[in-house]
């Protein structure tokens, strides 16, 4: 394949740099290798959201804050955010498979630290720790895979199954954890996720092939500082301004992150060599898939964070139980990730995506307007529909991203791809939870005779506020639960009402940023032969 005149001018990407001799078929090998590859994609995003039907018993256990509960979930996201980028690079240089198998060490063994951890802050610093060596197996997969499928066709197909995979995962995390805490200790929705990386690690040399950039140049110390030095104090700054913290550190913080991202940019502008090739960004339908894959995962993770806690504390279920509820989604997100293959051949990438994209927004405004003390039935249709929108907007978003760039540097963009999942996630539970949370304070009313550590309690969670109720006598028992669910719940209608109009928005987005690149990504069916 060759890039577009027009591509290879705006990217400074040389067309030569793209082309490649005639691809060969990927043999049995190669899809035992996409299988192998699959393994760290499931588990990151499982890991993402597994925390989602466990918050419930880690905020008793702990007896957290409800911001202490929020860095437990974001502490992971936040840092591997933060590093993928820099991680990327470094697979291109050093060999993106020798970096998958350092980070699925790594990974193992903070998973085995978080599960026992003794203390919140402990287990913020364990999911730290996760986040580092995640980092480290995200943009190794995706690169690996435009390595390793040379022909268009099978690459399309194998980008499928990633983003299926990973949107899966994300899904899977909730069902995942309502299992294990049906029978163990919440520690054990960390400990899944050693078996199947030990099992990688024995796999892994003998399928999945090593790449790395064959012109790599020096490794450019000074610009993966400055990429994390971007990443962390602005997504900081967005958490801290969603949950309500002081005005002057999110500025401070967002203020040192865009002065390190510009020092960055004009650094790739000057180098022969650069880390990211930062003139992709000046390409319409590569920012704009960047911008659809963070919007698809933010609406994803936003709806997991709320509903788990609805399902369980609420409605009464069982983790489990929970967990099945949201299993036909989980499915349906597989499917739509596939399924949109054979149907973006014929149209074009904007309009596919656009229209995935209003039915994550179908699914919010459902729960908006008939959603206040929603059934689980409901909540199940609702995420089927959200499940449609999520699994195949990735797909095609993702296959524009790589479809951009030389094989060469596909862990750079690769990294760039999944920095925009991960911060879609951060965002997700910090500003649609932070949004949550201040709605159901604002809105809880407490019964008469509480101590003050109860009502502290009470205030700063759901699950709080659930624990308290039990050790009141019944009149004052039923009358904070009462209030409590009900604060919740019109807390969950408020934010689903911004984030409906927030996927419409997006969805106009990709209408207008990804419209004349039928031949760039996954509609170029005859193209390249």
């Amino acid at each position: 394949m060759t890039t577009t005149p027009s591509t290879s001018a705006r990217t400074g990407v040389n067309p030569r740099a793209v082309s490649s001799s005639p691809a060969s078929l990927a043999g049995r090998r190669e899809w035992f290798a996409l299988a192998v590859l699959m393994l760290p994609v499931l588990l990151v995003s499982v890991d993402n959201t597994v925390l989602s039907f466990a918050l419930p018993e880690i905020s008793r256990h702990f007896a957290t804050s409800g911001t202490t509960l929020l860095w437990i979930v974001d502490s992971y996201p936040l840092v591997l955010a933060g590093l993928l980028v820099a991680m990327g690079s470094l697979g291109d240089r050093f060999g993106r498979r020798r970096l998958l198998m350092i980070g699925a060490a790594g990974f193992a063994l903070f998973s085995v630290v978080a599960a026992f951890a003794p203390t919140a802050a402990f287990l913020v610093a364990s999911r730290v720790g996760l986040g580092v060596f995640g980092a480290m197996l995200m943009p190794s997969t995706l690169s690996l895979i435009r390595n390793i499928f040379t022909d268009r066709n099978q690459r399309r197909i194998a980008i499928a199954v990633w983003a299926a995979g990973f949107s899966a995962g994300a899904a899977l995390g909730p069902l995942l954890g309502g299992v294990l805490l049906e029978h163990f200790w919440w520690g054990s929705v960390f400990l899944l996720a050693v078996p199947v990386l030990v099992l990688m690690l024995a796999l892994t040399p003998a399928f999945v092939p090593e790449s790395r950039d064959s012109n790599p140049g020096r490794v450019d110390y000074a610009s993966i500082a400055l990429s994390i030095a971007t990443m962390l104090p602005v997504v900081y700054a967005i958490k801290n301004l969603a949950k309500g913290g002081p005005l002057l550190v999110s500025v401070t913080a967002a203020f040192i992150g865009l002065a390190a991202g510009t020092v960055f940019v004009v650094r790739q502008l000057q180098r022969r060599d650069p880390m990211l090739d930062v003139r992709l960004f000046t390409v319409r339908a590569f920012s704009g898939a960047v911008l659809v894959n963070l919007l698809a995962i933010f609406s994803l993770v936003g709806f997991l964070f709320f509903v788990s806690q609805h399902l369980q504390l609420i409605l009464g279920y069982t983790p489990l139980d929970a967990g099945l509820v949201l299993l036909p989604g989980l499915l349906v997100t597989i499917a739509a990730g596939l399924a949109v293959v054979p149907l973006a051949r014929r149209l074009p990438p904007h309009a596919v995506v656009s229209v995935s994209l209003l039915f994550s927004a179908v699914a919010y405004a459902m729960i908006a307007l008939l959603g206040e003390g929603g059934s689980a039935g409901f909540l199940l249709v609702a995420f089927v529909i959200l499940g449609i929108g999520v699994g195949a907007s990735e797909t095609v978003s993702n296959d524009l991203i790589l479809s951009t760039v030389p094989a060469d540097k596909a862990g750079a963009a690769s990294a760039v791809s999944e920095t925009a999942y991960e911060v879609g996630s951060v965002l997700g539970t910090a500003v649609l939870g932070s949004i949550l949370l201040a709605s159901y304070q604002r809105n809880l009313m407490l019964p008469a005779g509480l101590s003050s550590a109860q009502m502290e309690s009470s205030t700063e969670t759901l699950g709080g506020a659930v624990e308290v109720a039990t050790q009141l006598g019944p009149t004052s028992a039923a009358l904070l639960r009462d209030s409590a669910f009900s604060a919740f719940d019109s807390g969950v209608t408020v934010t689903s009402g911004i984030t409906a109009l927030l996927m419409v928005g997006a969805s106009v987005l990709a209408a207008w940023s990804l419209r004349g690149e039928a031949k760039t990504g996954l509609a170029r069916a005859t193209a390249d032969h």
